[in-house]
């Protein structure tokens, strides 16, 4: 039986964009678009490298362009090194730091520059826009990295795993197995209940008659030093707008680079942060689940309207840092969107106001029972209680979306999932008044396992009163003995309305988004039989297990 491969190849050129290759150090050629509203004029640039086909409808880069060279602006694109229609080696998280100084140079000498560069993008073209900073090129006066993060690499670390390591993320590995092949990219279904899991994996590449190197480097346990130069933090710093979705998933990785380089001499002047309801692929909480006309994937009046949010932030920003139109107290230093509210501003994050506060995991008898389960209580109950959850490869917890790059496109009722006798279940007290949670959220759980690795996912969901839940925030920890972890879910600006509730599940597995645990110490990617666990949650004043809020007080909200 053949296995069905869907080759994806580079589309035309828009004809108001003018093709370029722009020659690097080592000679290789890469794939250069310019727009340029009035060639003969100089102006400052706004430059975009990515891999996924600079001419695609996925990156909708010429309507982007059509924005900003409506306000003074050329936009160049271009396509990395060994995508689509660029020469060099397909290797991701190598070379951009040289490259992106290359071009940058490249750019300073066309008669359309005035020598002043910018960057903006998405993802993994956030990244190429830290790797520029790395490069520390003289020209690169501010960027705009959107839902990315400066520690990206081959396996993509989506969380801060806290106090131990993380299970891996298969849909990053999947993005490797289907971005960094070749030139092209390839769509396949991969069929993750196979085992070992890896032959899963080796059936596509069997079918496209290529391997990612990519892939072969997380599966190997391989990382890739992603700079050559300076880490971004140690480089010359310009000024950054920080462009984050709530419901991203690498929104715990971005967010840690927006909370560091905020409190880094040199850095912190020049953050500027835009936090929306939104996810990767930016559907946003207020269209979810998205109807087919709000899906601008799909429809092109809902892309209009998506890119008018998309790039206004980032105009705004390069007027000030770019052309000097504005001022920089023009800016909000903050500005982030409240969920079920709306836009907020605020001189910083989490915004003055904002006080941690905690709920103890209480009742844990009645945890692994159906909601409500056990309870989140103001004070821990005195002593030690326990709860205990099992782990099993052949009855895997379903993950919160199939696809977490849009969490929000279907946006999924997990009441069922909550329901399940495998996970361990908190739920708040029910409030007339409501909750604000704006910043950091982590839980601090004692735990341990009959297995000697385990994994540890938790998820903070908003229980409705007519008993639906959907996600707020999640994070994931692997551990290796007994004892406390504290598990980053990530940062959020949301309000719990009156008459819902918090609910805090625990589970450990989260399929198919991440690779289930061998259960051993045997390779989890070469496991054919999985061995089954049971976890042991403490709680009470001995083993303190908890969630951590930021929280704005009413008069804050």
């Amino acid at each position: 039986m053949s296995f069905p491969v869907q080759r994806v190849t580079p589309q035309p050129v828009p004809p108001h964009a003018k093709p370029h290759m722009v020659r690097m150090r080592d000679g290789v050629l890469l794939a250069t678009d310019v727009y340029a509203a009035d060639p003969g004029t100089p102006t400052p640039t706004v430059l975009a490298r990515l891999p996924y086909d600079k001419n695609s409808r996925y990156v909708f880069f010429d309507k982007i362009a059509d924005r900003f060279t409506a306000h003074g602006y050329t936009v160049v694109v271009q396509d990395v090194r060994g995508k689509f229609r660029s020469q060099g080696q397909t290797l991701g998280w190598t070379g951009e730091v040289d490259d992106g100084y290359d071009t940058i140079d490249w750019i300073v000498r066309q008669p359309w520059s005035n020598g002043i560069v910018g960057m903006f993008g998405d993802s993994y073209y956030g990244f190429t826009q830290w790797s520029a900073v790395s490069s520390e090129h003289p020209a690169l006066r501010a960027i705009v990295p959107r839902v990315t993060c400066t520690s990206n690499g081959p396996g993509i670390a989506t969380y801060d795993a806290g106090s131990g390591t993380q299970p891996l993320w298969l849909e990053g590995t999947t993005y490797q197995a289907q971005i960094w092949v070749d030139n092209d990219s390839y769509e396949f279904d991969i069929d993750l209940s196979r085992r070992p899991i890896a032959s899963a994996y080796e059936q596509a590449f069997g079918a496209i008659g290529k391997r990612s190197a990519g892939f072969d480097l997380i599966a190997s346990g391989i990382s890739l030093a992603p700079y050559n130069g300076p880490h971004p933090y140690d480089a010359r710093p310009v000024p950054v707008l920080h462009c984050v979705g709530w419901f991203d998933n690498l929104g715990i990785a971005h967010m840690r680079d927006y909370t560091e380089l905020a409190r880094r001499p040199g850095w912190s002047a020049l953050q500027y942060l835009v936090a929306d309801t939104t996810d990767h692929e930016n559907y946003f909480l207020e269209n979810a689940p998205v109807a087919p006309d709000d899906d601008h994937l799909v429809d092109a009046t809902a892309l209009e309207r998506m890119l008018d949010s998309y790039t206004g932030p980032a105009i705004e920003f390069f007027d000030v840092f770019l052309k000097g139109t504005a001022q920089p107290d023009s800016l909000p230093r903050v500005r982030w969107k409240l969920a079920h509210v709306g836009w907020r501003t605020s001189s910083t994050w989490p915004p003055p106001q904002a006080a941690e506060t905690e709920l103890y995991l209480d009742d844990p008898a009645d945890a692994a029972g159906a909601v409500p389960g056990g309870t989140l209580a103001l004070s821990p109950t005195a002593g030690t209680r326990c709860a205990q959850w099992r782990y099993d490869a052949d009855d895997l917890v379903p993950s919160a979306a199939a696809d977490t790059f849009m969490q929000l496109r279907d946006h999924v009722d997990e009441r069922r999932t909550l329901d399940r006798d495998d996970v361990l279940v908190f739920t708040s007290a029910t409030s007339n008044a409501p909750l604000v949670l704006a910043g950091p959220v982590h839980a601090v759980l004692h735990v341990e396992s009959t297995a000697p690795t385990f994994d540890v996912f938790v998820r903070l969901l908003d229980l409705a009163p007519d008993g639906t839940a959907r996600l707020v925030v999640r994070g994931c920890v692997q551990a290796d003995r007994p004892g406390e972890v504290e598990i980053a879910l990530g940062h959020t600006g949301y309000r719990v309305r009156p008459g819902h509730r918090l609910a805090l599940m625990i589970a450990g597995s989260d399929f198919p988004n991440h690779l289930p645990n061998s259960g051993s110490l045997e390779n989890p990617w070469l496991t054919t039989a999985p061995k089954a666990s049971l976890q042991k949650l403490r709680t009470g004043s001995t083993h303190p297990s908890r969630l951590r809020l930021t929280v704005l007080p009413e008069s804050g909200e």
